[in-house]
């Protein structure tokens, strides 16, 4: 079967999806180099008040699909192929003034590191007034208690004085909160979230974590969480994508996807993080070498150099995914069945 986003059965959302993302390619190409394929045919949907995870390693593509969804690649040395309609329009296609209009209003990212994101010389006060002032039609003077409220509303406190600091006077968890504030400004349908808890420690990432999921569920805004923490993914998504060598290998919902990993990858991954229920002193199970030892996806499955469970017909032919009642899986040779 081909690589298509569907809708499991039984769910509770009827709606159509809010982002159809489908056959998703962007391909790198350096002059003298041979071309790098880093998102390869990936395909999946989210509807309104619905969280979806990207989940896998650094460098599995997972940044790099949510670049290319809000036009944000450099504009030369890449290649993007397929579509991503938003309510009906493929954000692909659109130039890069109506992509500007769109991205803040109608979708919102929060970046990684808010350290590099928030401009160091600008007061975070008058970043997120920026934001109103052009998606909204607001003065200055008009979007300044606005943004004193976005503030307050993410858990800044004092956000009075907050307004006047600039980025390095703030806290990781605080510019983190300021970042999401700036991506809420216009209340956009929308939010991808890019590794949103990196280096920041457990207690200010239970709170960003617990705030997005309050925002989800009062505004019914479509969330799309990229991390390669399973953590925050068994506490946030609905739906799980696993992704390797730029391909989706499994899909599925999150409770079936942690009681019943199907692909040896996402079996691995979650055997590499340590559980509370674990034995004392039992070791942690980490895959074997690292993401650069793929074969190509063309002739053979990209993850079989690392696999526990590989047979000769991995390295041989390229394993499809399969789309099956509630989940999807590109496997030859599965995880047994746990039920």
């Amino acid at each position: 079967m081909t690589a298509t986003a569907t809708t499991p059965p039984g769910t509770s959302r009827g709606d159509e999806p809010l982002l159809s993302v489908r056959d998703l390619r962007v391909t790198f190409q350096r002059r003298g180099e041979q071309p790098f394929r880093a998102v390869d045919g990936v395909s999946f949907d989210v509807r309104p008040g619905q969280t979806v995870g990207l989940v896998g390693e650094s460098g599995c593509g997972k940044s790099v699909t949510s670049l290319a969804i809000m036009g944000l690649l450099p504009r030369r040395g890449n290649t993007v192929e397929g579509e991503a309609s938003f309510e009906g329009t493929n954000l692909l296609s659109l130039g890069q003034d109506d992509m500007r209009d769109r991205r803040g209003r109608d979708i919102a990212m929060i970046f990684q590191d808010p350290l590099s994101s928030l401009n160091p010389v600008v007061p975070v006060g008058l970043q997120v007034t920026e934001v109103l002032e052009r998606h909204r039609g607001m003065s200055r003077k008009a979007a300044r208690p606005v943004a004193r409220d976005l503030l307050q509303r993410v858990g800044i406190p004092d956000p009075d004085r907050r307004l006047k600091d600039y980025p390095h006077q703030m806290s990781g968890g605080m510019r983190q909160r300021a970042l999401i504030a700036m991506a809420l400004a216009c209340a956009p349908r929308l939010l991808i979230a890019d590794e949103p808890t990196t280096a920041l420690d457990v207690t200010i990432q239970a709170q960003i974590l617990a705030l997005l999921k309050e925002l989800v569920v009062e505004t019914g805004t479509a969330l799309v969480m990229i991390t390669h923490d399973l953590g925050v993914v068994a506490g946030l998504c609905d739906e799980v994508n696993v992704l390797y060598g730029g391909r989706i290998v499994e899909r599925g919902d999150r409770h079936e996807l942690f009681a019943d990993p199907r692909h040896p990858y996402t079996a691995g991954l979650l055997g590499s993080i340590p559980r509370l229920d674990a034995p004392r002193g039992e070791r942690l199970t980490p895959i074997p070498g690292s993401v650069a030892d793929n074969l190509p996806w063309a002739d053979a499955c990209a993850f079989a150099p690392r696999c526990f469970n590989r047979i000769e017909t991995c390295t041989q032919r390229t394993p499809e995914l399969e789309e099956s009642y509630r989940r999807a899986l590109r496997c030859f040779n599965p995880v047994e069945a746990t039920r």
